[in-house]
């Protein structure tokens, strides 16, 4: 089963008189339970493409389709639930809410979803646990390293069993045993049965994954069709 597939698409970013043309004609599918990682150089459109897959930006020309659906198709409203049911998101800057414990905002997604307080209690306590951070769970965000920031961020991610991951160069804030040890962990979701995708500059990191799409000033590169 595709999890993505997008034909065709084209992302251009208008501003005064200026045009810039951040995709073109990028076609790609990504099947249930892979690994793929998106790599070019920065500014090459990986971010673009990203926030395109979350349902975060719109574009251009081409289409679209995400676990089946055409996303062009479908209002704000349908977005949201599909993205909230379906998508986690890891950034480079972690986006941590810095005035909640590391429990509660690992919590926050089920609370969003309606999950009951026990079965929010068991899940995230396992999570945290599994993601080796629970000794962490009563401190705030800026109490802790960027490494474990980033794995709080994971987990955040991850606590509802979205089937598909979005991860934009999650390991660019780190150093390298701290990245290291992040894509170890989506390694391990992946293994698991997650659908992954990380946008990456670094080649030792995009190596890691099982495919590899490159973009270069907006066009695809490799590992498209």
């Amino acid at each position: 089963m595709n999890i993505i597939e997008t034909s065709g698409l084209e992302k251009i970013f208008q501003a005064e008189s200026v045009e810039t043309i951040a995709l073109r004609n990028i076609n790609f599918n990504v099947k249930e339970g892979d690994f793929v990682a998106v790599m070019g150089p920065s500014g090459c459109g990986k971010t673009t493409l990203l926030n395109i897959l979350g349902m975060i930006d719109n574009w251009n020309t081409g289409s679209y389709f995400l676990l089946g659906q055409d996303v062009a198709k479908l209002k704000e409203k349908q977005r949201t639930i599909l993205r909230k049911n379906h998508i986690g998101f890891v950034f480079q800057n972690f986006n941590l809410i810095e005035e909640l414990t590391v429990y509660e905002n690992v919590e926050l997604p089920l609370q969003y979803l309606g999950w009951k307080k026990k079965a929010r209690q068991e899940r995230v306590t396992a999570l945290l646990e599994k993601m080796q951070i629970a000794h962490r769970s009563n401190m705030f965000p800026l109490q802790l390293s960027g490494g474990q920031q980033q794995r709080v961020a994971v987990a955040r991610a991850v606590v509802a069993n979205p089937p598909l991951i979005l991860a934009d160069e999650p390991t660019g804030n780190l150093d390298s045993r701290a990245g290291k040890e992040i894509i170890e962990i989506f390694k391990r979701l992946n293994e698991e049965g997650a659908t992954i995708v990380v946008v990456t500059h670094e080649k030792d990191i995009a190596e890691e994954a099982g495919k590899i799409i490159t973009i270069r000033d907006g066009v695809c590169q490799s590992g498209c069709y």
